[in-house]
């Protein structure tokens, strides 16, 4: 939020680092104290006690409805509790409340205090209070104030405890930076290329595969059977309400569509003149006319551009419409000029210029005939987007009166769709995939957090673009299957992990051979392999013929030894580091200069959160779960 108190101390390094710990990673804290050892409910009305100082239900529950609220304005859509939570919104809000309380407490125990002179100048200062004048407006002030839920005196205290807590963070951070050998290492990391020498072995390198027996079937299915499991599975109705389910395109006359095809044509159907230009300039005016009179004499443009060391791939400027072409004066006589006309000598920018155009496309307008669909359309999509709001809160209405969706759908003349079974990947029980739903992820979250009869909220579509109601209509537990219900499915697998196994034994033979000194050459033809070479390869290269796990077993073998990794699909790939070279680390250059204070800055953060989690376990941080879970509205256990 803007009133927050952290504006001014955000514009500098320290004011930065300080938010980072207090708005976006103080989550880490938990992770010091440990969940599991630090709920324990004491005060009714509070959340947490933090040495002195606790946190109460409403300051918790007012901060983290701030925060949801913020985030739903971020996303642009509605943030639901279950989101939130997910996401782990209410413990970070709650850690950091922690901190600010751990930081308020040192400042009191450093008897560190800020003047109402600083406060004062801190709120003059602050653009944000400016009138149009770039002047302090007390009226806007106050009216930010409430609509922000502040009074002067709390917003004041505010802006006190943020300038503290920044003096704070300068105290236990100060100037630090990286140090030279943290730096050389980091731009080892970033920079180093290596050199690689490598095959690829086939799924058919591991061998003829014999059948498997059912006993051998049977002990696979049993050694795996959480494997086969079968997920829950799901059914729903959903019904879609957005423009474009209302629109009607039938609807629209073809007076109406003609009188809009007119209004956009222009700038919808319409494509402009392009030509090809082609340019000789001189040093000039009486050079240039000297030039055309020897084309009029008949030497060819091309031999007077030769004349001038203009190479023919350099000759022509490129195609362009007409705004497109930078020179006025190039411009106007370049769209003057037939095809193949050799201009007059033009006065241009960069000097007198000859002029001869090669090709014209001449300007073209889609005809209405080609485009009445696509105006139908939008126009009715258009007109049922103000339509959106009514036909919701009917549909509301029939729902509170527990109508089904199905009669609601033939009612307003909405499709209903049918959903399922699915899993909560989308996943069908034949392997297929159930197409997107409207909503996204969101839309498939939320049938998998409902139940049969659940009259569920509709979920609104991104951008406010609409609604989405579902029914739960059946539900099929997760179970264990048999044996025979999946054996189709097991020795399929079966047969996939042979061969890796076959691979990964084969691979771990010829790493072996390499490693006590062997050519890579002649092992590869040994085994009948087809080498390859990768030069220049990065820690963060990304390459088909390199999957990622490749790549970064490679950057933990040492040079001259050898390697394998499971490649695409079945294959493995072999191979033996033959290089790694790392270019000086110049620490005078832009780039290192960014790089040291990037790597500073992660320094500073991380001694700071330490600072931190060390007071937090000094003063001691004690947590009332019963009252968190009533603050942030989370399920009781």
């Amino acid at each position: 939020m803007m009133m927050t108190g952290i504006r001014k101390a955000g514009q500098s390094f320290l004011g930065k680092l300080l938010i980072f710990v207090l708005f976006g990673f103080l989550i880490f804290s938990f992770a010091i104290w440990g969940i599991g050892d630090i709920f324990q409910g004491y005060g009714r009305n509070s959340v947490a006690r933090v040495g002195k100082t606790e946190i109460g239900i409403e300051q918790l529950r007012t901060a983290y409805q701030n925060e949801v609220q913020q985030l739903s304005r971020q996303q642009r859509r509605a943030i639901t509790p279950d989101m939130a939570q997910l996401i782990g919104l209410d413990r970070q809000v709650l850690s950091r409340l922690v901190t600010e309380a751990v930081l308020d407490q040192t400042a009191r125990e450093m008897r560190l205090a800020v003047s109402d002179e600083t406060i004062r100048n801190l709120i003059f200062d602050d653009p944000t209070f400016r009138d149009s004048n770039g002047q302090f407006s007390a009226a806007r002030f106050n009216e930010l104030l409430r609509s922000n839920g502040f009074t002067e005196q709390s917003y004041v205290r505010e802006q006190r405890n943020t300038v503290l807590r920044q003096k704070i963070a300068e105290m236990v951070v100060g100037a630090v930076s990286a140090p030279l050998a943290l730096q050389q290492i980091g731009h080892r990391l970033r920079n180093e290329k290596r050199a690689i020498t490598f095959a690829r072995l086939p799924a058919g390198a591991a061998g003829e595969i014999a059948a498997p027996t059912e006993a051998q079937l049977k002990t696979y299915f049993d050694e795996r059977k959480t494997s086969f499991r079968a997920p829950e599975y799901r059914i729903a109705n959903l019904l879609a309400l957005s423009a474009e389910t209302l629109a009607d395109p039938a609807a629209v006359t073809e007076e109406e569509a003609r009188a809009r095809y007119e209004q956009v044509k222009a700038q919808r159907f319409g494509s402009p003149e392009t030509r090809t230009i082609q340019q000789i300039v001189f040093p000039s005016v009486e050079e240039a006319q000297a030039a055309r009179a020897r084309i009029e004499g008949g030497e060819s443009f091309e031999a007077v551009a030769t004349a001038r060391n203009i190479a023919p791939n350099d000759l022509t400027l490129g195609t362009f419409t007409r705004p497109q072409v930078f020179d006025p004066a190039v411009r106007d006589a370049a769209f003057a000029l037939q095809e193949g006309v050799v201009s007059a000598p033009v006065a241009g920018a960069f000097g007198a210029a000859l002029l001869r155009v090669t090709a014209i496309t001449p300007e073209r307008v889609r005809p209405y005939e080609e485009v009445a669909a696509e105006i139908r359309a939008e126009l009715a999509t258009s007109r049922a987007a103000s339509r959106i709001a009514e036909i919701h809160d009917r549909i509301e209405d029939q729902r509170a009166s527990a109508k089904p969706l199905a009669d609601i759908a033939r009612e307003f003349n909405l499709p209903l769709r049918t959903v399922g079974p699915i899993d909560s990947t989308l996943r069908k029980p034949d392997g297929g995939s159930e197409p997107a739903l409207p909503g996204g992820d969101a839309t498939a979250q939320a049938i998998f957090r409902s139940d049969i009869g659940v009259d569920n909220e509709a979920l609104r579509l991104p951008r406010d673009s609409g609604y989405v109601w579902y029914d739960v209509t059946k539900i099929d537990a997760a179970r264990e299957r048999g044996f025979e219900e999946v054996k189709a499915l097991i020795e399929p697998q079966w047969r996939a992990d042979e061969v890796a196994a076959r691979l990964a034994a084969r691979t771990r033979e010829l790493v072996a051979r390499l490693d006590k000194g062997e050519a890579f050459d002649a092992v590869a033809a040994d085994a009948g392999l087809t080498v390859e070479k990768a030069e220049g390869l990065g820690r963060q290269d990304q390459r088909p013929d390199l999957p990622a796990n490749v790549v970064t077993l490679v950057f933990g073998t040492v040079v001259g030894k050898a390697g394998a990794a499971a490649g695409a699909g079945s294959e493995r790939i072999l191979f033996k580091v033959d290089a790694a070279t790392v270019p000086p680390y110049v620490r005078t250059t832009q780039e290192a200069e960014n790089f040291a204070r990037a790597l500073g800055n992660s320094v500073s953060e991380d001694i700071l959160a330490q600072f931190i989690a060390k007071r937090q376990t000094d003063l001691g941080v004690t947590i009332n779960e019963t009252a968190f879970r009533n603050a942030t509205g989370g399920a009781q256990n």
